[in-house]
Order: C-alpha cells, then sequence, then structure tokens
C-alpha cells in the first residue's frame, strides 16, 4: 500500500511547514521556493512542474510525518 495515497501536495506542504517551517525545510530540501519568500501557493507551483523537487519532499514528508505518526 502507498503510505502517501489520498494525501495531496498541499497537505504535505502544510503538514512540514506546521512540523519544520520553512527556514528548516529550506535547509533540508534547498529550493528557492522554501528559501526566498516562501507561500505554499508558490511552492505548489514550482513542485507540481518539477519532478525531482516533488519527489524529495515526498520523501521528507514520508520520513519527518508518516514515519513519526506511525510511531506513536
Amino acid at each position: 500500500m502507498d503510505p502517501l495515497h489520498g494525501i495531496t501536495l498541499e497537505q504535505m506542504i502544510v503538514e512540514l511547514v506546521d512540523e519544520l517551517g520553512w527556514e528548516h525545510m529550506g535547509y533540508l530540501v534547498p529550493i528557492n521556493c522554501f528559501k526566498n519568500d516562501p507561500s505554499v501557493k508558490s511552492s505548489l507551483k514550482f513542485l507540481r512542474r518539477t519532478p525531482w523537487a516533488r519527489a524529495k519532499v515526498e520523501q521528507l514528508y514520508l520520513e519527518r510525518i508518516v514515519e513519526f505518526k506511525k510511531d506513536k
């Protein structure tokens, strides 16, 4: 079963921002939409057209959010 099934990209970004903050996300995934004037809207626009960056965000979500929820 795909652990990302049913989770939107927007939901991933919002949960990661709540957990890590934009600054730490920009450190972990060094892309400009997280570093310079970050917003959910600009991040969605960039990540939807940049597969390698989306893959990194999905991996970060799996490591930081999904695994954390499993441990609880």
